[in-house]
C-alpha cells in the first residue's frame, strides 16, 4: 500500500484535530483521559461504538481472547474493545501520524498494557508465528488492492475456530472510469467489489461466512446526517479546527454522501469463521 497516496483522502489529513476537540471540552492538558472523553471523537467509522459493541458480541471477544485490528487509525475501536472486554488488542496502523496519536491517547487512557499499537502494512508485516482469536477492521480493507493476499494473511493469522469481522465499502452499481479515478483519490479506494463477490472472496480463501448484512441504507442515512450537521455547525467547526480543516472535512463528507446518495457505493458487515 502506498503510504503517501493515502493522504489524498482528506479524512486522513490533520488527524490531530482530535486534540482540538479535547481542548474544546477542557481536556487538552489532561495527563489522563477516560474512554468517555474520546468516544465521540475517535470512532471514525460509521455508527460509533454501536458498531464495535456488535463486533464484540458476535465474535465473542472477552478477556481471554487476543484481537488484531487492521487499519486501527487513531485507535478508537481498539481502545474501546480493550476497555469493554479487557481482551489483549494489537492495533495495526500504516500511517505514522495516526499511529503516534493512537499511542498517545491509549497511554493517557491507561490502556497500554492491553492495547498494543504497532505500525505496519498487513500485506508484509512479520508476525513471527503470532496468532489471534479475532481479526477486526472498520472501513480500511477497501484501501487494499491485493485482497487475495490480504485474506490469505488474515486466514493464517487466525486461530482455529477464530473469527474475521469487517465493515467495509462495496460497489452497488458499476462504476465508471471517472468514478473510480475520483474514488481512488478522495477515498483511496483500491478494491470496490460487489456484495456477492465480497462474500465469495472469503469463502474462496477458506473462511465460512456465518453472518452478513447489507449496511448501505443505514450508512447512507448516517453519512447524510453527518454532512448536514457538519455544515450546519460551520462557524463552530471553523473556530475549533481552522478554515482549512473545515474545508477538508466538509469536502470529504460531501464526496462520500454523493456516492452513497446516488447508490453507487454501499456497505457490508460480515463475520467469517476459520474452521
Amino acid at each position: 500500500m502506498n503510504k503517501s497516496k493515502i493522504k489524498s483522502m482528506k479524512l486522513y489529513n490533520n488527524v490531530g484535530r482530535i486534540f482540538n476537540e479535547l481542548k474544546e471540552i477542557g481536556k487538552d492538558k489532561s495527563k489522563n483521559l477516560k474512554i468517555e472523553d474520546l468516544i465521540q471523537f475517535d470512532q471514525l467509522h460509521y455508527c460509533g461504538i454501536e458498531a464495535v459493541d456488535f463486533a464484540i458480541k458476535k465474535t465473542k471477544i472477552n478477556s481471554s481472547k487476543s484481537v488484531l485490528e487492521i487499519g486501527s487509525g487513531i485507535g478508537g475501536p481498539a481502545r474501546y474493545i480493550g476497555y469493554k472486554t479487557n481482551a489483549f488488542i494489537t492495533a495495526l496502523e500504516l500511517q505514522v501520524d495516526q499511529h503516534q496519536i493512537a499511542k498517545d491517547l491509549t497511554e493517557k487512557c491507561k490502556l497500554s498494557k492491553i492495547v498494543n499499537h504497532i505500525r505496519g502494512d498487513i500485506l508484509n508485516y512479520k508476525w513471527d508465528n503470532q496468532k489471534f482469536d479475532v481479526v477486526v477492521s472498520w472501513l480500511a480493507l477497501y484501501h487494499i488492492k491485493n485482497h487475495k493476499r490480504l485474506l490469505d494473511n488474515c486466514f493464517n493469522l487466525i486461530n482455529k475456530n477464530g473469527y474475521f469481522f469487517t465493515e467495509d465499502l462495496i460497489s452497488e452499481k458499476k462504476l465508471s472510469i471517472n468514478n473510480l479515478s475520483e474514488l481512488s483519490t478522495d477515498l483511496y479506494a483500491n478494491y470496490l467489489t460487489t456484495y456477492e463477490k465480497y462474500l465469495d472472496d472469503l469463502e474462496n480463501n477458506g473462511f465460512k461466512v456465518v453472518y452478513h448484512k447489507n449496511m448501505t441504507q443505514k450508512w447512507a442515512n448516517f453519512i447524510k446526517n453527518r454532512k448536514l450537521s457538519y455544515k450546519k455547525h460551520k462557524n463552530r467547526n471553523t473556530r475549533v479546527h481552522g478554515k482549512k480543516t473545515f474545508q477538508n472535512m466538509n469536502y470529504f463528507y460531501s464526496i462520500v454522501d454523493k456516492y452513497f446518495s446516488s447508490n453507487k457505493l454501499g456497505g457490508i458487515k460480515v463475520i467469517a469463521k476459520k474452521q
